[in-house]
């Protein structure tokens, strides 16, 4: 059933850049350290304290800038966004505000199982800033105490904002997912949501549709506490449900509601309001007068496009197009990232046929791979052993079913594919042999051909078993192939 609304979602990720030192001094940015032993007197924001820009940090957040194919100011600076929350100790963020180093950008998400049409989902900005402090409120043991951590506080982030463009709870959770796949790909971040490493705030609000061809908005909700992208789903879902009953329910004048910032309670999955939202007239920016402004040349930006390489989206189709495998099975493989497309690669070019080595991979390798808690680069069996296995199979030396034993045998003992065959015994049987197993076996049941000539292929698989029972070796695929081929010439 249709819904009666347009769900309208802008996204701003938070993501942590993988600095070994803060946007604006030397503190190490180490997860898990005691509390509040890297901090000093400039991220601590004492008096004659003076920052100064970490030229790392500003590196990773170009080449990110650039893989969302934003546009690049040759001239950036830096603003101090003013606020006051116990975990910001200088009493203001150095950010940016109406020169971010990079703008109007785009990143295209699709979904393999075609859920939604691909579709770019605009970048409005990404933009350079430090972190605040983390607050930890102690509810459960009934003091109501808060602590505040400043460890974090002056880390690298790069927020990315997005165009409100998302149109749906899938399409918000994909685009996190191919956000985060370029992030890594690009090594600009480890993404890590449990340590705070990527954050996402989502915008919401709902266009109407009235009777009389007008469109009713609801005021944008900015949920916040969001700490994985099911969980986004799922707030955005919640709330679009809220926003619509409370629309039902009021039908106020929308222009008269302000604008509110609600929290995602993941247990009770419903969102709670927690304050109006602030304007950007509320933060009163301004120049920071102790930093310098940046430039960029366009062969510097030139210089970042070239060393990137291809993007997640890019190799996929690559993969399609090269290999000739499925959307789904581009987007498995992608996901693992490059070590697993460099197993792939190879396999398929040595068995020449990329559809089963998908099927090995993306069914076989990675299931033990996972199962074992280990990566591709420690798999037992190397990509040319699993050629050698798959090219018996491509011969007619056994099935794929067989295979599949001595692939478990082959992660098991490390023993080549050929070690394997030899230690169980296994050979191939020979063409004359087979067709002549198979005219014993026609002779022996005249019912079954009977049954097959009248349509019920299905019975042949009674011979495949006896023809096992005569020969374990017996390649039962090739059985089946034979007998059909033997009855059809009985007619």
């Amino acid at each position: 059933m249709s819904i009666p609304y347009t769900i309208v979602v802008g996204l701003e990720v938070h993501v942590q850049l993988l600095t070994q030192s803060k946007l604006f001094c030397g503190c190490p940015t180490t997860f898990g350290a005691p509390p509040n032993t890297q901090v000093c007197p400039v991220c601590l924001g004492l008096p004659g304290s003076l920052p100064v820009m970490n030229r790392r940090a500003f590196e990773l957040a170009l080449r990110t800038a650039v893989a969302l194919n934003c546009e690049i100011a040759p001239f950036t600076k830096w603003d101090r966004k003013q606020y006051y929350y116990p975990d910001l100790p200088k009493g203001y963020q150095i950010s940016q505000y109406d020169l971010p180093f990079s703008f109007d950008g785009w990143l295209e998400i699709s979904d393999a199982k075609e859920r939604f049409e691909a579709k770019r989902i605009g970048i409005i900005r990404a933009h350079l800033e430090e972190d605040a402090g983390k607050s930890m409120h102690d509810e459960a043991a009934g003091r109501a105490d808060s602590r505040i951590d400043l460890n974090r506080t002056g880390s690298p982030l790069l927020e990315i904002v997005s165009q409100p463009d998302i149109r749906s709870p899938l399409e918000a959770k994909a685009f996190l997912t191919e956000l985060r796949l370029l992030l890594l790909y690009l090594e600009v971040s480890d993404c890590n949501m449990q340590e705070g490493s990527l954050r996402v705030d989502a915008n919401v609000n709902l266009h109407i549709p009235l009777p009389d061809g007008h469109i009713a908005k609801t005021p944008i909700v900015e949920i916040k506490n969001v700490n994985s992208f099911r969980a986004v789903e799922r707030a955005i879902s919640y709330e679009a449900e809220r926003q619509y009953q409370l629309w039902e329910e009021t039908r106020q004048e929308l222009g008269t509601v302000p604008k509110q910032t609600r929290g995602w309670d993941d247990e009770a999955n419903v969102t709670r309001g927690q304050r109006h939202k602030e304007e950007s007239s509320d933060y009163r920016y301004f120049p920071d007068p102790d930093l310098t402004p940046v430039t960029v040349t366009e062969e510097q930006v030139q210089k970042v496009r070239e060393a990137i390489g291809e993007t997640p989206s890019e190799l996929r189709r690559r993969l399609e197009v090269t290999h000739g495998i499925s959307a789904y099975d581009s987007e498995v493989l992608v996901n693992q990232g490059p070590a697993a497309i460099e197993y792939f690669v190879e396999l398929a070019e040595r068995i020449r046929d990329g559809k089963s080595a998908a099927n090995w991979v993306t069914q076989d390798v990675l299931r033990v791979m996972h199962d074992r808690g280990g990566t591709i680069e420690s798999f037992p069996i190397p990509a040319v052993g699993l050629a050698d296995l798959i090219g018996r199979v491509q011969g007619g030396d056994f099935d794929t079913s067989k295979a599949r034993e001595i692939f478990a045998e082959m992660v098991e003992s490390g023993k080549t594919a050929g070690e394997v065959v030899a230690e169980k015994g296994i050979v191939k049987v020979d063409e004359s042999e087979l067709r002549e197993l198979c005219r014993e076996l026609l002779a022996a049941n005249p019912k079954i051909v009977a049954d097959v000539q009248a349509g019920k292929q299905a019975a042949a698989g009674n011979l495949i078993g006896q023809a096992k029972k005569r020969n374990p070796n017996v390649n039962p695929g090739r059985v089946k192939e034979i007998c059909l081929e033997l009855i059809q010439a009985m007619r």
